[in-house]
C-alpha cells in the first residue's frame, strides 16, 4: 500500500446531488467543526486524488471551489446516475465515489482499497447492512453496465455489480483501519447531525 503523502492517478467524485427531503438543508454545507462537510471532504480527496470532482444538478452552488462540477448526463437517475456521469467525465480508468453527507471518511481506508484496485472494476466494503456503494472505487468498464441499466429505469446501484469484477473488502479488512465503520456514516435527519457534532466532541 502506498504511503499517505502520495496522491493516485484516480479520480475522487464528491456526488452532492441529493434532494435533502429528510434533513431540509443542503448536506454538502452543513457545518462540521466550523467547515462545510463538503470542504472537509475536498481537503481529504485533494491529498488522495489526482483529480476531484464534485457530481451536482445545481452548479452555481459551488462555484467558490474552483473544481469541476458536473451535473447528471441522466436527470432524476439518483446515486447510480452520478456514478455513471462521474465515471463518463473522469479522466482516469478508476474513480472513487463518496456521499457528500460523510463526516467520518477515513484516509487509510480509502488508500487501502485504492491499493487492491487492480484487476477489479469495483472495489466495495460489505458490511452487516450490505454493501457500501457510495463508498466505493470503480472503473470505466461499469459505464455499459451501468447505462444498461439507467436505459431500464433501473436505479438500484449494486444491480449490475454481476457483470462486473467485484473486489469485496470485508468487514474485517474494514476494522484494521475504522474499528467503529464511521466511514459509512451518513447525515441524514437532524438526530444524525446531533450524532455526528457529538462525536467530534
Amino acid at each position: 500500500m502506498q504511503k499517505g503523502n502520495i496522491t493516485y492517478p484516480v479520480t475522487g467524485v464528491i456526488l452532492a446531488g441529493g434532494k435533502s427531503k429528510r434533513i431540509g438543508i443542503n448536506k454538502a454545507f452543513i457545518e462540521i467543526a466550523g467547515k462545510p462537510l463538503i470542504s472537509i471532504i475536498i481537503d481529504l480527496f485533494s491529498k488522495i486524488f489526482k483529480e476531484v470532482i464534485i457530481s451536482s444538478n445545481q452548479p452555481e452552488l459551488y462555484t467558490n471551489f474552483n473544481l469541476p462540477v458536473v451535473p447528471d448526463l441522466i436527470p432524476n437517475s439518483g446515486s447510480i446516475g452520478g456514478i455513471y456521469t462521474g465515471l463518463t467525465r473522469s479522466s482516469f480508468d478508476y474513480t472513487f465515489f463518496s456521499a457528500c453527507d460523510m463526516p467520518f471518511l477515513n484516509e487509510k481506508l480509502i488508500r487501502f482499497m485504492l491499493s487492491k484496485r487492480n484487476g477489479f472494476d469495483v472495489i466495495i466494503p460489505k458490511t452487516e447492512k450490505g454493501f457500501e456503494p457510495t463508498h466505493a472505487i470503480y472503473s470505466k468498464n461499469c459505464i455499459k453496465p451501468i447505462k444498461k441499466r439507467l436505459d431500464q429505469n433501473i436505479l438500484k446501484i449494486i444491480d449490475f455489480l454481476s457483470e462486473v469484477k467485484v473486489k469485496t473488502i470485508s468487514i474485517k479488512e474494514i476494522k484494521k483501519f475504522d474499528p467503529t465503520l464511521s466511514s459509512f456514516f451518513n447525515i441524514n435527519t437532524i438526530k444524525d447531525l446531533k450524532i455526528a457534532l457529538k462525536r467530534l466532541e
